[in-house]
């Protein structure tokens, strides 16, 4: 069994330790002298209480108290078993699981020292609170001091194992933030790269058609078109495995070119692209200081509108051109924000996203075939459509890549709808983005270093307030009860002693009153001049042997002098109440009885013997 193996070195330093309390006190005089075998059944008893102080904290308790209750009810307080409640009490707090049993046990004893009290009849209320404040100091207090060493241990405990979660919590965010940025390097070699590689391709396999190319020429264009071709489908190759499945995809894409330069640079590379339904705004921005408009030859014909000016997207605006920009850049009018180099809004960013997939589906699953554009900006949001038309020598073949899904969440992530495939025998790509996004259906948001907090326990934002320590925090009520139980011990101590005080002081016969007491005397006669209690407890064992014939001796204080040792007087009447005999009972400094001291020699009619 698990109890008896834990019966170790611990359990047998823990018995020796309080088993000398248990050796010495009788000798020396603490407690009353018990016989051999009482004290062997106890050394026993705590022998099997020190064993069973883990596994059974509270039956090792009962069995110690056990030993106190037979010794000294109802106080509970002995030299011999007093430490070993104490060290039970405290065990019973460290290792019990629960609070009710422990209660229980306190509240039987409670219950057999009040029993004790009512049987014996002797002075119940000085009783009582003795055996109040010995439970509360003596027992409850330690047993407090073990639960709270018990949460403190547990809270120290969840603390370290909080510790090792957020490690592995941090490792997992930082696996999945690795995750998120192959993702996002994915998703741009997707939309940048393979828009280029794309267009490589179509303009090699518009070069490769040309009449007045020389056949090594053509040949050398086929190559490369075909190195182009591959080179596409190893980038998707790529793409895949950077990209886990179960990886949502960047609902950002990445900056690109306004949709009419997407529109004009896949027509300048051969695709049969144009512009349609363009809607214009009231009036053209003007054009502002330094900035010159781009020369109508650079722009392709199949995007150029009939007074030469190239349709912008949503509107048409002008492709202008800032000579002191960054490295000469061309920017989209209104498209790249408010200042120099400042992102275009969310929403354009998407609508021109989609047009670049779609052209680049167009020119990789159907090459040659038409394809139109169509953007249409009213106060609601944008519209995009793009129509390619079937292939002039392949049938059309759906795309099955990322792309396509990757558009699909970016979109109804501003909350805006999309569609893709076969219109006839055509492919439609079609997406409504509204003008002021709003919230979406979107992938499951994964937790990201941003997420992090600045400063703190690693990853503590990430977890809800209060959700580590609700199962080892201690019980709201603990704090109460370790104020209460000090603070309830401390007005019954006050109480008892008060009570001691006034109980002694209503026990104090005045030495001139013990003088003028004559034997012979009934007990009826003296009422009215003896105190209204006798002493509960008379040192008999010091007191004059009792004088033949005596039927009751009673004691009382011949000082009022409290937490001293003080000298008595006795009192013994014969069986019809008549005074027999008058003794002084000397101080315990004195010894046993003999002859009193000069001081109390001199009190008036001391003597040490009978007196008739």
């Amino acid at each position: 069994m698990g109890w008896v193996r834990d019966a170790g070195w611990a359990a047998v330093g823990l018995w020796a330790g309080l088993a000398v309390p248990v050796l010495v006190a009788d000798p020396l005089g603490f407690d009353e002298p018990r016989p051999w075998w009482q004290q062997t059944g106890a050394l026993v008893v705590l022998a099997v209480a020190a064993v069973l102080r883990r596994a059974r904290p509270v039956t090792a308790f009962l069995l110690v108290a056990s030993l106190s209750v037979a010794a000294a009810a109802p106080a509970l307080l002995t030299v011999a078993f007093g430490p070993s409640l104490a060290a039970f009490a405290l065990l019973m707090g460290l290792w019990a699981d629960r609070t009710g049993p422990a209660l229980a046990a306190f509240g039987a004893l409670l219950a057999l020292g009040g029993a004790r009290i009512a049987v014996r009849n002797v002075d119940p209320v000085t009783e009582a609170l003795v055996l109040v404040a010995a439970l509360l100091f003596v027992v409850v207090l330690p047993w407090l001091g073990g639960r709270n060493r018990r949460q403190g241990r547990a809270l120290a405990e969840a603390g370290w194992a909080r510790a090792q979660q957020l490690e592995r919590e941090q490792r997992i965010v930082a696996d999945r933030a690795r995750l998120r940025e192959r993702a996002r390097i994915a998703q741009d070699m997707h939309d940048s790269l393979g828009h280029e590689l794309s267009l490589i391709a179509l303009r090699a396999g518009a070069l490769q058609v040309a009449r007045d190319l020389p056949p090594r020429h053509r040949a050398a264009t086929a190559e490369l078109r075909s190195a182009a071709a591959v080179a596409t489908d190893r980038l998707h190759a790529i793409i895949g495995v950077l990209r886990e499945p179960d990886e949502p995809l960047p609902l950002t894409p990445a900056p690109t070119d306004s949709v009419e330069s997407l529109v004009r640079r896949a027509a300048a590379s051969g695709m049969p692209v144009r512009m349609v339904d363009a809607v214009p705004d009231p009036e053209p921005p003007p054009t502002a200081p330094g900035v010159t408009a781009a020369p109508a030859d650079q722009v392709g014909p199949a995007v150029r509108g009939e007074d030469g000016v190239p349709r912008a997207y949503g509107s048409a605006r002008r492709q202008l051109r800032t000579p002191g920009g960054e490295a000469g850049v061309p920017r989209a009018y209104g498209s790249a924000g408010e200042g120099p180099g400042a992102p275009p809004p969310l929403a354009e960013q998407v609508a021109r996203g989609v047009v670049q997939e779609a052209l680049t589906n167009a020119a990789k699953h159907a090459p040659g075939a038409p394809v139109t554009v169509r953007a249409v900006r009213d106060p609601l949001g944008t519209t995009v459509t793009v129509v390619s038309g079937p292939p002039r020598d392949a049938p059309v073949t759906v795309p099955g890549g990322s792309g396509l899904p990757g558009l699909r969440a970016r979109v109804t992530a501003l909350g805006g709808t999309f569609e893709a495939g076969h219109h006839g025998t055509d492919f439609r790509v079609h997406a409504r983005i509204p003008g002021h996004p709003a919230p979406g259906p979107t992938p499951e948001p994964t937790p990201g270093p941003a997420a992090e907090p600045a400063s703190g326990p690693v990853g503590a934002a990430r977890f809800p307030a209060g959700a580590v320590t609700a199962s080892v925090r201690p019980p709201r009520r603990t704090l109460p009860a370790v104020v209460a139980v000090p603070a309830a011990g401390a007005v019954f101590l006050g109480g008892a002693l008060a009570w001691y005080a006034y109980a002694e002081a209503r026990t104090v016969l005045a030495p001139s009153v013990y003088a003028g007491l004559r034997p012979g005397t009934t007990l009826d006669a003296l009422r009215a001049e003896l105190p209204e209690r006798a002493v509960p407890d008379p040192p008999r064992d010091r007191a004059p042997a009792v004088p033949a014939g005596a039927d009751e001796c009673r004691y009382y204080r011949a000082d009022g002098e409290l937490f001293t040792t003080v000298p008595y007087f006795r009192l013994c009447f014969d069986g019809d109440g008549v005074l027999i005999a008058k003794d002084v009972v000397p101080r315990a400094t004195t010894g046993r009885a003999g002859p009193a001291p000069d001081h109390e020699a001199r009190m008036p009619g001391a003597s040490s013997g009978d007196v008739r």
